[in-house]
């Protein structure tokens, strides 16, 4: 966990968040930062240089959620940050107050994804967060894979002023996409489209290294790419293997309605909806309860194909 005083050596894509906005709020007057302790310190020459626009509110997360849509009625635009089930599922009764009835933007960035940090126990741990606010109307969802990514991102959802949720991850992948369209097809084959989202490319490479599908990389999962989609499975056999490092079946829906009247095959993969892992372990433990490793996804893959 990255708490105020914390180093964050291991979040190669925090980092790069903490210094895209510090550079921000010294050429653009509307933005503001609120946290609520956790990375707080990380903001702390940003804070001497902006203290108006860096807020942090202490252990308060609904109230963090609550000054930033004041601030967005105001007309700022407000970043918020914290840990993942901080910032999501305690204040999600403001998100969806405060910021969506209100109908102001911000920018939503997270960092722990579903289980990063397991040696904080369950109360660190968030993988519903994009399933709730999937229930939310006008949100887009960016679920960068590589540190490279997380730049052209957030300085879009900067310059912008809809409602966006950037989800970092202390984990990545080997190699940075092209990121702001649709899907990236990372490798072609003729049985199936196997659908990647974020840090679980890599994992995915090597489970399909010797099968003959098509593999579509998304660090954008809302909007979803439903043209991108069709496209892949129109031009192989429409078989979908969705991996994504949250709930598993988040984006089942939008595979529904990208397919809508063509027939086709679906399996989700994700964290698993049918037990709560208990032990600690390490990140790359709960891959393999979850069957989000490579040995995980090529058991299913083989067993989907058949």
């Amino acid at each position: 966990m990255i708490k105020q005083g914390d180093t964050g050596e291991k979040a190669a894509m925090r980092a790069v968040f903490v210094d895209v906005v510090s550079d921000a709020l010294d050429t653009d007057p509307r933005l503001a930062v609120v946290t609520a302790d956790i990375s707080a310190a990380a903001f702390a020459q940003a804070r001497r240089r902006h203290p108006d626009r860096v807020i942090n509110v202490g252990i308060r997360e609904q109230a963090m959620v609550g000054v930033a849509g004041g601030l967005a009625l105001t007309g700022l635009r407000p970043v918020v940050h914290s840990y993942t089930p901080f910032l999501v599922e305690r204040p999600f009764e403001m998100i969806k107050l405060d910021l969506g009835h209100q109908d102001v933007g911000a920018v939503l960035v997270s960092i722990g994804g579903s289980y990063d940090d397991p040696v904080w126990g369950r109360t660190h741990q968030a993988p519903g967060d994009v399933a709730l606010l999937d229930t939310l109307p006008g949100w887009t969802i960016h679920v960068p894979g590589h540190p490279d990514e997380v730049g052209p991102l957030l300085r879009d959802a900067l310059d912008g002023d809809g409602r966006v949720y950037l989800r970092l991850s202390t984990r990545e992948n080997a190699a940075a996409f092209p990121v702001g369209g649709g899907f990236t097809a990372v490798r072609h084959g003729s049985r199936g489209v196997v659908v990647a989202v974020g840090t679980t490319l890599d994992a995915v490479l090597a489970a399909t290294e010797q099968q003959d599908v098509t593999v579509l990389y998304a660090a954008t999962v809302r909007p979803f790419d439903h043209v991108g989609l069709r496209a892949a499975a129109q031009s192989t056999n429409p078989s979908v293997l969705l991996v994504e490092p949250y709930l598993a079946g988040t984006s089942a829906h939008q595979v529904a309605e990208a397919l809508w009247d063509m027939p086709h095959r679906l399996r989700s993969l994700g964290v698993r909806r049918d037990v709560e892992v208990r032990a600690y372990g390490r990140p790359e433990d709960h891959d393999g309860v979850h069957g989000l490793d490579a040995a995980g996804i090529r058991s299913a893959l083989t067993g989907f194909l058949g």
